[in-house]
This record gives C-alpha cells, sequence and structure tokens, in this order.
C-alpha cells in the first residue's frame, strides 16, 4: 500500500483524524476500502468506476485522498443542491478535521449569479405582472447591494423556474463580457479568478459538460490544470452529455432576444425604428409556433413536427423573421455593445434554426427533436453517443478520473455504465450498501395485480396499497410511472385519512418540507422523487413504485438510440432499456433506507418482476431485502415499530 493510501486509511480508521475530530463519525470498513481505492487512482491518474450503497460514505471517501494527495481537483456533482451541501458542509468539516489548508472555491454557471447590467437594466425597464413580483423584485435589488459573491442560492424563497430570474442572470447569449460597464465588479469573473487559484474547485455536472462541450461558461482556464476529477452522481452524466454536446434554441431565448433587442435600442434613438419592428415580429411568430404545436405530443421527432402543416409553416415565417432581425442589426450593431451582442445572437438563432430544419445535413449519429412546455418549446440536435467525445477529453487531460454513485452497476457488473461513458478499462469497485437491510427493511409484491397495461392497474395498485398505508399510518412515497397514474391515485386517495402531497401542487422543495413536517404524510410523485431527495427518519417508512421505471416510449433520443443499436446488431431491451431501469429502480429503492436507524416497506407492484424472466435481474441488482408477498407480514413488521 502507497504512503498515499496508508494516510488514507488512517485518517477514516479506528482513532484516526476523521474520528477524533467528528463526533458523529463511525469506522466503517467499506469507506475505508473505497478510499484506498480512489487514492491508488488518484497516484496513478488511472480511470475508477465506483459503486457505493447508501451509507458507505462515499463523499468523505473521496474528500479524504483529494485533500491528503494535494492535487487540484475539480469535483462535480449532479445537482446545484449536492454542490452547495458539499461545498458548505461536507467539504470544510473534512479539511478541518485532517487539519490541511487547502484553498476551495465554489463554481456555478453564469445563470446563478447576479448580472449588474441585467438588474440595472431590468429597473428601468420593469416587466412584472403582479404585486408580488414587483416585491420579489425589490428583495433582489436590496441583496444586490449588500451580497459579496452574488449567488442566487442566498436568496431564500426565489423559486428556480421565477420568470425574474432571467431578467437579473446573465447567459452566454446575452453576456457583453469585456464591454460591459460593470465588468470591474462582475460575479461571474470574479468566481472565475477565485477558482483558479483553489486547489479543489466543486461545480456541478452542468458547467463541467458546457465547458468540456466548450459552450463557453468561462471555465476553459481551470480544468487544463486539474490533475484529478470527481464525478459524484455518475448515473446522470451520459445522459446529460447528449445535450451538451448536441444544441438547442428555445422559445424562451428567441423571446428574451427580441426583448432585449428593444431595450438595447431604446438607448440609441436611431436604432428604434430599425429594431422594434422586426424585434416585434419575432416574438409574435415565436408565441404563435407555440400555438400551432397546441395538438401535438408533449415531445416528437423533426419528422413529426413538420408533419403539421401550421408547424412548418411556423418554423419558415420564424426563421425568415429572424434573418430579418439580423439585418436590422447589422446596420447598428456597432452603436453600443448591447445591440452588437443582439446582433451576434441573432446570427447564433439563425444558424441553429436552419440546421434543425435542413434535412439535407442529417447526421446517423443525431437526432432532431422537439420539446413542448406549457408556454414554449424547444427544438433540439443530440448525439446518440456521448462515449467518443467524453473519452478524448479524459484523453487530453492526463488526469484521474473517479466516477462514483449509488447506482452504476446492474446485476453486479458495471459493462452498461462503463460503455455509456466510453471506458474501456476502467478499475471498478462495488461496495453495497453497509445498513442492515436484513433486520430493517422488507419488500412486499403484492399478489394479483394485473398487467401494467391494464386499463385498471393503477386502481389496483391503490387497492394494493391501502392495507401497507393503514400499517404504516401512513409515511409513504407512492411514485408513479406516469403523471396520469399520479392524477388518478390523488383522485382515488382524496378521502385517506393521512395528509396528501402531490407532485404539481407546489414546488418540489416545499412539498417535500411539508410532507417531512407533517409525520405521517403521503407523497404522491412521478420519476423527479427518485432520486435526490433526503427524508431520513419516521416521517418516510415506505416506498411504493407502481411500475418498472422502463424509459417513456415517446422520447425520440431514446428511440433513435433503440434504432441504432438494433442497426449495429445489438438488442435494445437487453443492452439498453433493461440496464438503464434497473439503475432507476435502484434510485427510488435508495429513498428508503438513508440512515443506519432507519426501517422500512419497499412495495413493488409491476407483476412482471415475478412472471417475466429478466425481473430476477431487477431483484438481484436490490440491496439484501427479505421478501414477501403477504401483506400480514408488513403489518406485523410495522406493529414491531
Amino acid at each position: 500500500m502507497s504512503a498515499l493510501a496508508q494516510a488514507v486509511d488512517a485518517a477514516l480508521g479506528e482513532g484516526g483524524a476523521l474520528a477524533t475530530a467528528l463526533p458523529a463519525f463511525a469506522t466503517r470498513p467499506a469507506q475505508q476500502r473505497l478510499a484506498v481505492a480512489i487514492a491508488h487512482a488518484i497516484e496513478h491518474r488511472n480511470e475508477l468506476l465506483a459503486e457505493a450503497g447508501t451509507g458507505t460514505g462515499k463523499t468523505y471517501a473521496y474528500l479524504v485522498p483529494l485533500l491528503i494527495s494535494k492535487r487540484k481537483a475539480i469535483v462535480s456533482t449532479g445537482t446545484r443542491a449536492l454542490q452547495d451541501q458539499l461545498y458548505h458542509r461536507d467539504l470544510p468539516r473534512v479539511r478541518d478535521a485532517l487539519g490541511i489548508g487547502v484553498k476551495t472555491a465554489l463554481l456555478k454557471g453564469r445563470a446563478n449569479y447576479l448580472c449588474r447590467y441585467r438588474l440595472e437594466q431590468a429597473k428601468g425597464e420593469p416587466r412584472f405582472t403582479s404585486r408580488e413580483q414587483v416585491a420579489q423584485f425589490q428583495r433582489i435589488v436590496t441583496w444586490g447591494g449588500r451580497t459579496k459573491m452574488g449567488d442566487i442560492a442566498e436568496l431564500d424563497g426565489l423559486a428556480d423556474d421565477s420568470p425574474l430570474l432571467p431578467l437579473v442572470t446573465s447567459t452566454t447569449d446575452n453576456c457583453l463580457g469585456n464591454e460591459c460597464p460593470f465588468w470591474s465588479e462582475c460575479f461571474v469573473v470574479q468566481a472565475r479568478q477565485r477558482a483558479q487559484s483553489a486547489d479543489i474547485v466543486v461545480v456541478n455536472h452542468h458547467l463541467l459538460l458546457a465547458d468540456l462541450a466548450l459552450k463557453q461558461e468561462g471555465f476553459g482556464e481551470i480544468l487544463p490544470g486539474a490533475e484529478t476529477f470527481v464525478v459524484d452522481e455518475a448515473h446522470q452524466l451520459s445522459e446529460l452529455a447528449a445535450l451538451f454536446f448536441g444544441e438547442g434554441l428555445g422559445a424562451r431565448q428567441i423571446v428574451e432576444l427580441a426583448r432585449d433587442c428593444i431595450t438595447e435600442a431604446r438607448d440609441v434613438a436611431a436604432a428604434i425604428p430599425v429594431v422594434e419592428p422586426p424585434a416585434q415580429q419575432v416574438e409574435r411568430l415565436a408565441r404563435d409556433l407555440r400555438a400551432a404545436f397546441e395538438n401535438a405530443p408533449p415531445r416528437g421527432t423533426r419528422q413529426r413536427a413538420l408533419a403539421i402543416a401550421e408547424v412548418e409553416d411556423g418554423f419558415i415565417d420564424l426563421l425568415a423573421a429572424l434573418q430579418a432581425l439580423r439585418r436590422a442589426l447589422e446596420g447598428v450593431r456597432e452603436s453600443s455593445p448591447g445591440l452588437d451582442a443582439c446582433h451576434a445572437r441573432a446570427g447564433d438563432a439563425v444558424t441553429k434554426l436552419e440546421r434543425w430544419l435542413d434535412v439535407a445535413v442529417d447526421d446517423s449519429d443525431d437526432v432532431c427533436w422537439y420539446e413542448l412546455t406549457p408556454r414554449g418549446f424547444r427544438i433540439q440536435r443530440t448525439p446518440l453517443d456521448v462515449s467518443g467525445p467524453l473519452r478524448q477529453h479524459r484523453e487530453q487531460s492526463k488526469a484521474a478520473w473517479i466516477f462514483t454513485s449509488a447506482t452504476l452497476a446492474v446485476g453486479g457488473e458495471f459493462l452498461h455504465a462503463s460503455k455509456r461513458l466510453g471506458l474501456w478499462e476502467p478499475e471498478t469497485v462495488l461496495e453495497p450498501s453497509p445498513f442492515d437491510w436484513q433486520t430493517n427493511s422488507l419488500l412486499y409484491l403484492p399478489k394479483g395485480l394485473p398487467e401494467p397495461s391494464d386499463r385498471g392497474f393503477t386502481a389496483a395498485v391503490v387497492d394494493a396499497v391501502r392495507p401497507v398505508l393503514e400499517a404504516s399510518k401512513g409515511r409513504a412515497f407512492v411514485l408513479f410511472a406516469s403523471h396520469r397514474a399520479l392524477r388518478e391515485a390523488a383522485e382515488l386517495l382524496r378521502d385517506a385519512p393521512w395528509p396528501l402531497f402531490v407532485q404539481g401542487q407546489a414546488p418540489r422543495g416545499q412539498l417535500l418540507e411539508r410532507f417531512r413536517a407533517s409525520g405521517n404524510g403521503v407523497l404522491l410523485g412521478t420519476a423527479s422523487f427518485r432520486e435526490g431527495v433526503d427524508v431520513v427518519g419516521d416521517a418516510l417508512s415506505v416506498v411504493v413504485m407502481d411500475k418498472l421505471p422502463f424509459a417513456a416510449p415517446d422520447d425520440p433520443v431514446f428511440e433513435a438510440r433503440l434504432d441504432a443499436i438494433r442497426r449495429a446488431g445489438g438488442v435494445p431491451f437487453r443492452d439498453e432499456q433493461l440496464p438503464q431501469a434497473v439503475i432507476a429502480l435502484k434510485q427510488g429503492v435508495g429513498r428508503l433506507i438513508r440512515s443506519e436507524r432507519d426501517r422500512g416497506v419497499l412495495v413493488l407492484c409491476d407483476p412482471r418482476l415475478t412472471n417475466k424472466s429478466y425481473g430476477k435481474i431487477f431483484l438481484d441488482s436490490l440491496p439484501p431485502i427479505p421478501r414477501s408477498r403477504d401483506v400480514e407480514d408488513v403489518r406485523a413488521f410495522f406493529s414491531d415499530n
């Protein structure tokens, strides 16, 4: 064992630095083994795939070797919330326990930082639709005068989808760069400078991928210096990478471009009559195009969209309007940095829309598709296989790459994850959850349920779950494969004796807080509650999943990927659908037991687990949970609690 590995093992062991400094710390052999494997990968600049079940302590397992090695490192997490938790809580604890004085930095994408230029513009031309928005904007203005970091996360109570955010943050499209009058005070520039001089930089996958895909998030000057990359929640990376290595254009971007053109033109008198008419036309046509999509499926291929005559005409008209706006801006672009930036943005929008519409430039490795939102749309060109570019960037970095998650293996094998990430012969580590699943959990597989395709399936699931909820006195997540099933179940459980929390009734964070506070609530949700949700203790004692989480058949990228596998001689179900569903199921199961003292029942209602041969692969990928098909065992489990 190398000196680094020995130091890491000792720090996490009995009487080590963490056990001495952190009162709640407990030595875990699985954590030590994982940390030693990570130390080895850091030293030899290897690629490591590591699955660490819930309770292994994977965060400390990679922070300890990173800190002791004193090599410049990038740590990437799945979400901004995890990023904040890692930077503000976990990293300082481990750093202080080890007594190692390394410089750390938190870096997010530019849309997470207040833009002083955009804030000043919003003051001059308010676009508010309610008194509540006016009050929220005043809060932002007040906070903007005192914040040191400019991180929007400092603002409590501002929803992630607040319409105010685009007004007070910048994008790569509308940032003026060093032409900005507030350049010397720019929070994004300051965050980059801190990151450049730091030993450990905490980012999220969006920012990491934006840089790898050269999307100009401004992080490129930091990545080349890193000697180690840790990708936490690595099961998300390949799906996200497909978006970043492709390109997209949304109605929101187009409308914001049109509005910014008008705002910038009003500072240059001669530009107003030139720019305002075509900008207004672009905004109107973007809205008309969304209306033309009204009867289309929420997601689909480009061919499906253009088969609707009104949609095809709408795209052609919108392209012509964007071209006209670009020509109008050409004549006034030198009048101000803002108009020059708008001209560049208009040109970029024209190029992306032309490429999406041009069937002649089709590439078999890309799929062109659209997605609808309640008030907008997005068009996207997505590569089907990102393993090549991911591998290329790793090889260029000449760094150690550690990919870790609680859900990477399928049936104990890493073949699926390796292939998706472009890893040829990585080192692998699989550390199961150390929790006592045999004693503290039960898997209940209800008998007599119809096939998932049966019209009465959701009603049958609710009937099967009622006695479980009665035994547990609520305290449950009930997760559905579709929003339709969610709505049906909510109606069927409307008069239940427990507080009912239904996805969509409130923002996700608020819903979770209310659920925790209730103590005996039942939360009905869909796929978004399968991961990134941490409810420790008695408030969550049951997790129900209605169907095996196979990807939706209406996902155009997924369907194209299956076709590509078929053309290459593979078997789509075996090679893609099954492993992806196993990983998704493991994510949902991971919500149940979050600490050593947690107890709970997992209810899987899909009869395919027992009547299809592939059901064994799902069951074998779960922790060692005792199984039962008798609801009396569920009642006995909770009567012992």
